[in-house]
């Protein structure tokens, strides 16, 4: 549709009327401002026809009262759309003065000779508004009966208009809504249309009020609610509260549609908004209740939690399928706590320097008796969105509590146990306070008790998620930052945020067997975590090789099926009984291991402490090993890749954890190393020895102790090779140029 033109005669002629006088077409589902006469610019106060054309054609209803900009939109909406006459009475804010007047306009619509339809309004002064009628009495002498009647009026249509009207957006709140939308889908029927019903919500509306303040946030729902109520019509469309927004329409062109809404939504706010997200269900009265309805589109647009940027989603069956579920498993959670439906599993995790389960964490499982097996993807999203997960997680720590009184009775060493805990769970309740209580009243000490909180938990809220983890650390409680790694934020985040341990995850470790750069990262990342005194744990570890290389990089701990999938109570005492399970760790020993554990087997810096030249390949580097040291025993703990083949080359091979007599190895070793060896892990002094190979070849080598098990007395023993001397050639093969440094430490 085109745009109709006057021609330069007869729009002087209306531009030079005193009647307030305003002609409109109603083009491509926008208001167009075709011509306005002096007499409107007198009216509204506009200085020029310049002024008065650029506010008509961005905002024609900003001067308009807050509580009556809403009803006039969606009556002049009305009419331009539906034609009949145009009348509405509302409150004008003029320019200059700034007080409220109260305007009565009139409009008809008039088709043209080239068949287009305009709108003709006129528009009358009825005199200054007050907000009482014992106002208005006070000022008789100024006003007349007739402002008086308009006044009451006003007031009346108001207080309707607010019962019906979100008081924020001027749209129908939810109950006036359902009521518009029953009598849509009744004449939608009767004409045989598609009608469609959507549920939009802004992206991350809380970090925007966070950051903005909630003026900026109201000022934001306000714009986008005028976006949807150009595209739509403002009585098509409801305000559910907070970002929530539906919209009752027709199936013609919605994509095409909805795009313009985002299109428009990003440039809100010059530029300062948020993305839209859209669910949409064909509304094709199967649905008895509308809500029921309103639901369905509200779960399509769920669907796109995690995506960046405006989308829309279409709900289908298999979100059906799901929506059942999902209400299964919120109306059923209660009953399942209560009848053992759901029980908690125990994934130990490793301590990579001894091999023992120095921490457990605990994993909701849902054994229903209808559905069978359900997966936590199941139902942890259903009980998060219905803001119950504080329910489950608070069951998950009474029975890891019960778990480490059981272990202890039967005479088993207990360790700490990391419980998940949800953003949801810190809005719900004093999540804090709640745990506090419940480990305090099991008479188990605070520090058994790791408290897991996901990077993305984290963002969420930030400042107030930092006041949270302090609270539990002040406390006595361990907190971990599970899945770190996984956003954008997470250096940023450990600048601000102290955690106890890092959780690394699994994605390292995966992409780790097939790409060098992902290994750097990895051993980097836990280099830098050691820097930080932070332990680390990488979960999802399968192979040897994986073990093998997370040792050598020095990760703290392991956890992954390669040790043990997640098992519950009356299985891991019953490999007990048996002598099959890992073994727990000797909480005496933890430092000890936790010592030898975090040292970077790639790092010089261990035995030098300072910063060395570069190795131009990253895993290239000397040979290194930590090795224990009883005075009668000695055995290999961990070792690097270089010291692994320099090994096999020199002496045949390397054997990992087997414990070798001092005094009766059979030659394997050159005896001045083993007394060195021994003296050192003894008296604790640094030394550099020479060694000799089976080969007759001469090795430079450094050692140093680590630390010492207080339970046994062990030494724990970093050695380094340094350089080879060939007996043959004399020739030097330099590992590294550290001997200087490590002479001077």
């Amino acid at each position: 549709m085109h745009c109709y033109l006057f021609d330069e005669k007869s729009k002087k002629l209306i531009e030079s009327l005193r009647v307030p006088l305003a002609v409109y077409q109603y083009i491509d589902k926008r208001v167009a401002v075709l011509a306005l006469s002096d007499g409107f610019c007198d009216l509204f106060e506009f200085d020029s026809h310049e002024e008065a054309y650029k506010v008509m054609s961005t905002d024609m209803y900003s001067t308009a009262h807050p509580d009556d900009a809403a009803r006039l939109a969606d009556a002049a909406h009305k009419f331009s759309t539906e034609g009949g006459r145009f009348e509405a009475v509302y409150r004008l804010q003029t320019h200059k003065s700034l007080a409220y007047k109260i305007i009565h306009a009139n409009g008809e619509h008039i088709t043209t000779e080239t068949g287009d339809v305009i709108s003709y309004v006129w528009y009358t002064d009825e005199g200054a508004y007050s907000g009482t009628v014992e106002d208005s009495g006070r000022s008789a002498l100024n006003d007349n009966i007739l402002s008086d009647a308009f006044r009451r009026a006003l007031r009346e249509e108001s207080m309707v208009h607010q019962s019906y009207y979100d008081a924020l957006t001027g749209m129908p709140n939810m109950t006036y809504f359902f009521d518009i939308a029953e009598s849509r889908r009744k004449v939608a029927a009767e004409e045989g249309k598609n009608p469609l019903i959507l549920f939009a919500d802004l992206s991350g509306m809380k970090f925007f009020n966070s950051k903005y303040g909630f003026a900026e946030g109201d000022k934001l729902l306000q714009r986008f609610a005028k976006v949807l109520a150009q595209e739509f019509g403002n009585d098509n469309c409801g305000h559910f509260g907070q970002d929530h927004f539906v919209v009752y329409t027709d199936a013609e062109g919605i994509e095409e549609r909805l795009n313009g809404v985002f299109e428009k939504a990003e440039k809100l706010n010059e530029g300062k908004t948020l993305h839209v997200r859209v669910g949409i269900y064909h509304d094709d009265n199967t649905e008895s209740d509308i809500a029921v309805a309103c639901d369905k589109a509200m779960f399509a647009c769920n669907y796109l939690k995690g995506f960046y940027g405006s989308a829309f989603n279409y709900f289908d069956e298999k979100m059906m399928i799901e929506a059942t579920n999902r209400r299964y498993v919120i109306e059923n959670l209660d009953r399942a706590l209560e009848e053992g439906w759901i029980k908690v599993h125990y994934q130990p995790i490793i301590r990579a320097a001894n091999g023992k389960v120095s921490d457990e964490e605990a994993l909701s499982r849902w054994i229903d008796p209808e559905k069978g097996v359900l997966s936590p993807a199941e139902f942890i999203p259903a009980i998060e969105d219905a803001k119950l997960i504080y329910k489950l997680d608070l069951f998950v720590v009474e029975e890891a509590l019960k778990k480490i009184g059981v272990q202890r009775s039967n005479g088993l060493y207990a360790v700490p146990v990391s419980v998940n805990l949800s953003r949801h769970d810190f809005d719900s309740c004093d999540i804090v306070e709640e745990i506090r209580r419940r480990v305090d009243e099991s008479g188990v000490g605070r520090d058994m008790l790791s408290i897991e909180i996901t990077e993305s938990v984290i963002g969420s809220d930030f400042n107030f998620i930092k006041e949270q983890v302090e609270r539990f650390r002040k406390l006595g409680f361990k907190v971990w930052m599970d899945d770190f790694g996984s956003g954008y934020s997470s250096l940023d985040v450990l600048q601000s945020i102290r955690f106890d341990l890092l959780k690394l995850d699994m994605r390292f470790i995966q992409q780790s067997d097939c790409s060098e750069e992902s290994r750097i990262i990895l051993t980097e990342l836990i280099k830098m975590a050691i820097g930080m005194g932070i332990d680390t744990v990488c979960e999802g570890v399968e192979t040897v090789d994986q073990v093998e290389f997370l040792r050598e990089i020095g990760c703290t701990k392991l956890q992954g099926y390669f040790f043990s999938k997640p098992i519950p109570l009356d299985e891991i005492m019953k490999r007990y009984e048996t002598g099959t399970g890992i073994g727990f760790e000797n909480p005496k020993e933890t430092d000890y291991y936790a010592a030898i554990g975090r040292i970077n087997l790639y790092d010089t810096a261990v035995i030098s402490r300072e910063d060395q030249e570069s190795f131009r390949h990253y895993f290239n580097t000397i040979p290194m090993a930590i090795i224990e040291s009883d005075g009668k025993f000695f055995k290999l703990v961990r070792c690097n890749s270089s010291y692994r083949s320099f090994m096999d080359k020199m002496f045949g091979s390397v054997m990992i954890g087997v414990p070798i007599d001092y005094e009766k190895d059979e030659g394997r070793v050159e005896g001045g190393f083993l007394n060195a060896l021994r003296k050192c892990g003894i008296e604790g002094s640094k030394m550099f020895i020479d060694v000799e190979t089976d080969d007759g070849s001469t090795a430079h080598a450094f050692i140093k102790r680590i630390a010492v098990n207080p339970v046994n007395g062990t030494a724990a023993v970093a050695v380094a090779v340094l350089s080879l001397m060939n007996k043959n050639s004399q020739n030097v093969v330099t590992y590294a140029h550290i001997a200087k440094a490590l002479s001077a430490d």
